[in-house]
């Protein structure tokens, strides 16, 4: 199994979604552009939000288990993925890759 690099490609806000529908929140997404995480083979690297990581789990461990071209090659390099997570209001989109680097077991 391989350790998995996530970094951060794009954060975009919705202000009028938030302002018609969006309860106040004061510290929704710490996450910032340009932010790598790695992941030890399928487990949530520290400081990662839940709800990001529901995103892309499955991803993250097709991709530490050696799978390859998702989706019959949707991506230019065969192992990654990129994936935004499931918040409507300020979705983030990551780029999952998989590194030669073995997980730690």
């Amino acid at each position: 199994m391989k350790k998995v690099k996530i970094t951060v490609m794009r954060q975009t806000v919705y202000q009028d979604l938030i302002d018609a529908y969006e309860n106040p929140m004061q510290n929704a997404c710490d996450i910032k552009v340009g932010q790598v995480f790695i992941a030890n083979g399928w487990e949530k690297p520290e400081g990662l939000c839940e709800s990001a990581w529901e995103s892309m789990s499955a991803f993250v461990m097709a991709l530490a288990h050696g799978a390859e071209n998702l989706y019959n090659g949707w991506m230019k390099n065969s192992r990654s993925a990129m994936i935004s997570c499931n918040d409507g209001f300020r979705p983030v989109s990551f780029l999952i890759e998989a590194l030669d680097e073995e997980a730690d077991l």
